[in-house]
């Protein structure tokens, strides 16, 4: 089904160019306040018109949260006037009457989390309806009206706009939800919270059949499931992958019977380790059955059949998970499916990116977030056999895949381990997986009010274990539900300009509504790569040499053309100060481990601790890569935009 154009999308994102950039003169915007490098920019408000000249009265109407830069300043008339063009080299437009802009001088952008486990988040006209609820310690007092009104009425007192009731999907349907102004606070009940004052617009198109039940249960019939199962497929891991065969194999019986082919499909990745360092093992990761091309139940067994443990021992214990699972993420057309699964198979710690045996160079965190990139949820059975026991490597693989399968969307962990790897449990672990998540899509298929009785029809488990996953499935589900009906039913974010807003909910005060994107330039990427790169070698060279570390950066800031006296003031100096970093991170609303660290520190520490710090960076220089190469999300903010200024939307936590 083609999705409706969401009104918020400002422009498809176009490819990295392959020639030569058109020439533009040297003319350049207005610097920011107090900065070298960064351009005063400004989102247009809705009505703005673009005119010829200053006091034009001819303009041109402008979509609104139009991204322009700023290149004049002029009054005329009394009134305030900016020569504007799309992007920062040299390209004017005309002129835009100050009053129907707002500067934007942090690319900084919001995205929903998914609302599966909060509730929706509301817009509140004024900073002092945020701060009265949270000055309360019982906020639900305050909180349970506005919302109760707000169902009733469909508004309330104070709020300009909530949130929509379906998941509006950033990566799916870029949209800009910029924030203009923000404070951190501590609420009356003990939580860090950002209060945010943020920009939004879209078109007032209300489609009267959204939210009707007969057209969500409609919807929902179409509603279908992948799964990919991950498994690890070294010399040990034998009777975990016939136990699994034979639950893919019962479970396809029954899709069978309640004729669900075409709304679950199963497909299977196997993955080992480097066949450099041990050539007998065969393979590094091995797409055995796409669930987009599995036609049935015998189909994916004949796919499958040739899986077998490998004859040859690989080099250490761990081995190399996050390739089975990237393949899984990368190779497979997760856009078909509704509800989108991943589970990971093993009785090892996974290797790190910075491995000589990676065949990712990713870690835990960027595996994670490559998963919610695509809506994955990663599901992990740990199989804590004797042997990992006796290795040591449980609690390294714990931490791994806890990390791995966080839910992004809802913050659950979906790990889940299976002690002393006893086959039967695992077999029971596999089977409830499959068979919730056959349900659910049987229940959608019937209709939204038999999802909750269907999900609710069975007893409570025995196992406390075996519960915890019936319930986290149930509300993975559930978000996942809510992505769908967001994308078929084309939900856009709230039609409202100015608001305040909590980064977390009103009552439950540990759920994050929203996460921060940053929206860098290629030219902004492709200079946090070099910097970072040559942060790297400094760091590696400080191993031999710890005092090494700063006077090389030193040196290469100095190349870089930072400010001499900067250099000189080395005292207590931190990585930040020296000039490396852009100035477009000097003022995110993050605590940066890089730009906070200082030769003193760094010379405290011991050699694991550089280590650490080492690999830590060399993965986000990784993934800085894969944005790069990631031509399907570079966003244009303005129409005729060079590409050079179309943007990514970074991650806060990927940031240095």
């Amino acid at each position: 089904m083609m999705l409706r154009k969401n009104i918020l999308s400002l422009a498809m994102a176009l490819p990295l160019a392959a020639t030569a950039f058109p020439a533009h003169s040297d003319v350049r915007p207005l610097l920011q306040e107090g900065k070298q490098a960064l351009y005063q920019r400004v989102l247009t408000t809705p009505g703005c018109q673009l005119s010829e000249q200053a006091a034009g009265t001819d303009g041109e109407l402008q979509p609104a949260f139009s991204r322009f830069y700023v290149y004049q300043r002029s009054e005329k008339n009394g009134e305030k006037w900016l020569e504007v063009g799309p992007d920062s080299y040299g390209s004017t437009s005309g002129w835009l009457p100050e009053s129907c802009t707002v500067e934007w001088n942090m690319q900084l952008t919001l995205s929903f989390t998914n609302p599966a486990n909060r509730d929706r988040l509301m817009f509140f006209g004024e900073r002092d309806g945020l701060m009265t609820i949270f000055d309360d310690f019982e906020p639900s007092g305050q909180v349970a009206p506005l919302r109760a009104q707000l169902r009733r009425d469909g508004d309330a007192p104070g709020i300009v706009a909530q949130e929509p009731e379906y998941f509006v999907d950033l990566h799916e349907q870029f949209y800009l939800l910029p924030i203009l102004e923000g404070e951190e606070i501590m609420t009356e009940a003990g939580f860090m919270t950002r209060l945010l004052k943020v920009a939004s617009v879209s078109e007032a198109e209300k489609d009267e059949t959204q939210n009707d039940p007969n057209n969500v249960s409609a919807q929902l019939r179409e509603f279908n499931a992948g799964v990919v199962f991950v498994i690890d497929s070294t010399i040990s891991m034998g009777p975990y992958i016939e136990r699994t065969r034979e639950a893919v194999e019962r479970i396809y019986q029954r899709i069978e019977e309640q004729d669900l082919t075409e709304q679950v499909r199963f497909g299977l990745v196997s993955f080992r380790d480097s066949i450099e360092a041990a050539p007998g093992i065969d393979y590094v990761t091995r797409m055995y059955a796409d669930p987009n091309d599995v036609k049935d139940g015998n189909d994916f067994m004949s796919r499958v059949a040739g899986l077998r443990e490998a004859q040859a021992s690989t080099v250490g214990w761990e081995e190399d998970a996050y390739g089975g699972v990237m393949q899984a993420i990368d190779e497979v057309e997760w856009s078909n499916f509704g509800a989108r699964y991943i589970v990971l198979i093993t009785d090892a710690s996974a290797i790190e990116g910075d491995g000589e045996r990676s065949s990712t160079g990713l870690n835990a965190d960027q595996v994670r977030l490559e998963a919610a990139r695509h809506g994955i949820a990663v599901y992990t059975l740990h199989l804590k056999t004797p042997g990992g026991e006796k290795r040591g490597d449980h609690a390294a693989a714990e931490a791994q895949y806890s990390n791995l399968s966080t839910f992004t969307s809802t913050g659950t962990s979906l790990y889940y381990p299976v002690d002393t790897g006893e086959v039967a449990i695992f077999g029971q672990r596999v089977d409830a997986l499959a068979t919730a998540i056959t349900d659910q899509v049987y229940a959608a298929y019937l209709g939204e009010e038999a999802i909750g009785s269907a999900l609710h029809a069975e007893e409570e488990a025995d196992d406390p274990s075996q519960q915890r996953l019936k319930d986290d499935l149930e509300l993975i589900g559930h978000a996942m539900r809510l992505a769908y009906l967001g994308q078929v039913t084309g939900s856009q974010a709230p039609p409202v300009f100015e608001a305040w807003i909590s980064d977390r909910d009103l009552i439950a005060q540990h759920l994050p509504t929203t996460e921060v994107r940053v929206l860098l330039t290629k030219g902004q990427l492709s200079d946090l790569n070099d910097v970072v790169s040559e942060i790297l070698n400094a760091a590696n060279a400080g191993l031999i040499s710890p005092t090494d570390m700063f006077d090389r950066l030193r040196s290469v800031a100095a190349a870089m053309g930072a400010d001499p006296n900067q250099l000189q003031q080395s005292e207590g100096q931190r990585l930040g100060e020296l000039g490396l970093m852009g100035e477009y991170l000097e003022d995110l609303p993050y605590q940066s481990e890089v730009l906070n660290l200082d030769e003193e520190t760094w010379l405290s520490w011991d050699g694991l601790q550089q280590e650490r710090f080492i690999r830590h960076l060399a993965t986000k220089l990784r993934h800085y890569q894969r944005y790069n190469a990631d031509v399907d999300r570079w966003v244009s903010l303005a129409e005729g935009a060079d590409p050079r200024d179309d943007v990514y939307p970074i991650p806060l936590e990927m940031m240095p």
